[in-house]
């Protein structure tokens, strides 16, 4: 081999390894930002996971709830703590969002906010059927808690979700899930709907919130699933969502209760072998299996095998959906209802009576 061709051959093994060093440089650089630098790795990993700025946001609206009783044996006796529980401030007005269950039994009942401060509340209303009830407390607007809100972002199977509450009077404390599951949308009628989450919820979160990754509230933390007298502890635990929560408050702010709409009718979905026996072509209504003699429905001339399909020009594909649109009719209003009687659509107007309350 002459001088030349041995600076050729040295010069391509120079050019050759002046390439690959480049290559892998380049390519160790994109390896290090994924995974190779466990520094750079671990600090993105964690600012991308962590809940705290979320946790900012809501934590400080979300306040402790000492249900106090007085001792009836000894009314001169000093309060005795009958329950404990959490809620929710939603406005400056001092409005705190709560379950019925947290306060059904008290006399008196003390607010607790993060900052310490105490303030004794009162009723503003409570409904039972969806266990919500609006407390208020006296406190300057302009220097309350209030938790962030956005009605128009349901939660969704899969998000990630926080549960804040204060559990066996153990002090404020996070929990963190997924949703498991949801239930219907704009509900009223006692067929709730709502948020399953493996978020712990354990005794003395009911009330609290349960929030998104971005700190907004999604639900109110409710209850647990429990079997027999073994307690939770199944990662099975419900809220109800914030749409519904906001909406039975307006209506306890505005009457103190919630007004249901009533038809007085009981009824099933519709089975396919009722659906052959009727003459039905679908399976889309509800089969009416009783009707109250003084309810509206009566005097509407309903009456049991009719089978409802549409209720004020809206098609009725089940039960929950009907019962719901009934409670959220005004009592008093005057709504069509098309029903398939002997196999012929009739159409049937009837005035929506009241559901009277559980105790009544």
């Amino acid at each position: 081999m002459n001088l030349k061709d041995t600076i050729l051959y040295l010069s391509k093994a120079v050019v050759f390894g002046l390439v690959m060093a480049a290559a892998f440089l380049f390519v160790n650089s994109i390896t290090n930002n994924n995974s190779f630098n466990n520094g750079l790795t671990v600090t993105q990993h964690n600012n991308e996971l962590s809940f705290a700025s979320a946790v900012r946001r809501a934590a400080p609206a979300v306040v402790n709830i000492y249900s106090l009783s007085l001792d009836q044996n000894s009314p001169l006796n000093s309060s005795s703590l009958q329950g404990l529980g959490s809620g929710v401030i939603m406005s400056k007005e001092g409005y705190i969002l709560t379950n019925y269950h947290v306060i059904k039994k008290a006399d008196e009942i003390v607010i607790a906010l993060q900052d310490g401060r105490k303030f004794t509340s009162e009723v503003v209303g409570s409904d039972q059927i969806t266990d919500l009830a609006v407390l208020k407390i006296e406190i300057d607007g302009d220097n309350v808690p209030i938790v962030p809100i956005n009605l128009n972002n349901p939660a969704q199977v899969g998000d990630v979700v926080l549960a804040i509450g204060n559990p066996y009077n153990l002090g404020q404390t996070i929990t963190q899930g997924i949703i498991s599951a949801t239930g219907r949308n704009g509900l009223s009628s006692g067929y709730l709907d709502f948020l399953q989450t493996d978020a712990a919820i354990n005794a003395g979160n009911s009330g609290g919130a349960l929030i998104d990754t971005g700190g907004e509230l999604i639900g109110i933390n409710t209850a647990a699933f429990q079997i027999g007298a073994e307690g939770g502890g199944h990662g099975i635990n419900f809220a109800i969502p914030i749409k519904l929560a906001h909406s039975i408050m307006g209506k306890l702010i505005t009457n103190g209760r919630v007004i249901r709409g009533a038809l007085g009718i009981s009824g099933e979905p519709l089975s396919p072998v009722m659906a052959q026996i009727l003459n039905l072509p679908d399976l889309k209504g509800v089969l009416v299996t009783g009707v109250d003699p003084n309810g509206p429905a009566s005097k509407a001339t309903l009456r049991p095998r009719d089978v409802i399909i549409q209720y004020a020009e809206e098609s009725v594909p089940g039960v929950e959906m009907l019962m719901d649109r009934i409670a959220e009719t005004t009592p008093g209003n005057k709504v069509n209802i098309t029903i398939i009687r002997e196999g012929k659509p009739i159409e049937l107007p009837v005035v929506i009576g009241e559901k009277l309350p559980e105790n009544s």
